[in-house]
């Protein structure tokens, strides 16, 4: 048999090469195929954009609540709130209405963020964050620089548990409803995380899951810092979603919308944890694994 010429065995990689990229491409794309296939997992971390590797690591898959877990905040109460269609994401939160808002960016304001609460067993607790942010809001020095830094204050609701297993080491985060990043930078306001209007008790995942199968608040956060970055006005809103006489909210709806119509998103992310089960009225948490 004849030895092939170097320029026949490039040629051979070449169409090898062309093959297996389609083939991975045919993978990460094929709804069929679950998203927990370990193939699928590979693929997703070979593929992931580069662009967010300026942000924290995301979590990995693991750490993804399913669907089951998910729903089990979607009370006949909770839905009624948010009041449209909810369609699971497969990334462990929904879309709301296919993702469109009512939000109108086109307005005549400077920036902005507005704050509603309401009382609840004694304690008063945030319920909607409305904000025009722009990149004159963005704020891009560390806490330390700003002065909000650590705090030892924490929100109504509050009861950490340390030393969990998987991806998330601690029960729950200090949870902006608008993000430091986000507002930080706007005058008069306290974006620090002692701030009781801006903070809410959060699980870690529901806070800082940041990947297109993993999709916590600081997923659709760094969405709205690019669209900041590239000198974008967005109209922007998180309601916190309680059932009831609940302390602890069961999650947040996220709407965003940017002026030029280049962003839109309307999804709810549910504050669960894989491995917690919350009494949302206390805020009480227990190990489940």
């Amino acid at each position: 048999m004849a030895r092939k010429s170097k320029k026949e065995q490039k040629a051979i990689i070449s169409l090898l090469s062309v093959i297996i990229i389609l083939g991975l491409s045919y993978i990460a794309s094929n709804d069929a195929i679950s998203n927990n296939h370990p193939i699928k997992q590979l693929v997703h971390i070979f593929s992931e954009d580069e662009g967010r590797q300026d942000s924290k690591q995301s979590p990995l898959q693991d750490s993804t609540p399913d669907e089951t877990l998910a729903r089990s905040v979607l009370t006949t109460t909770v839905i009624k709130q948010i009041g449209q269609k909810l369609e699971w994401n497969q990334a462990g939160a929904f879309i709301v209405n296919h993702n469109q808002t009512n939000l109108n960016p086109k307005v005549s304001s400077a920036p902005y963020i507005d704050i509603k609460t309401k009382e609840v067993s004694g304690e008063v607790v945030p319920t909607v964050a409305n904000a025009l942010l722009t990149k004159n809001t963005r704020q891009y020095k560390n806490r330390e620089e700003t002065g909000n830094g650590s705090t030892s204050w924490t929100p109504p609701g509050w009861h950490q548990l340390y030393d969990l297993s998987g991806d998330f080491d601690h029960a729950v985060d200090r949870g902006h409803l608008v993000a430091y990043s986000l507002i930080g930078n706007l005058r008069g306001f306290d974006p620090s995380a002692s701030n009781p209007l801006n903070i809410a008790t959060q699980t870690a995942w529901s806070n800082q899951a940041n990947s297109e199968f993993s999709t916590g608040q600081n997923y659709y956060e760094t969405i709205v810092r690019k669209g900041l970055d590239n000198n974008k006005i967005i109209r922007y809103r998180v309601t916190l979603i309680y059932d009831k006489n609940d302390i602890v909210a069961r999650g947040r709806q996220i709407e965003a919308k940017s002026s030029d119509g280049s962003i839109e998103f309307n999804v709810f992310i549910p504050n669960v944890q894989k491995g917690l089960t919350i009494n949302y009225e206390t805020g009480q948490m227990t190990l489940t694994e």
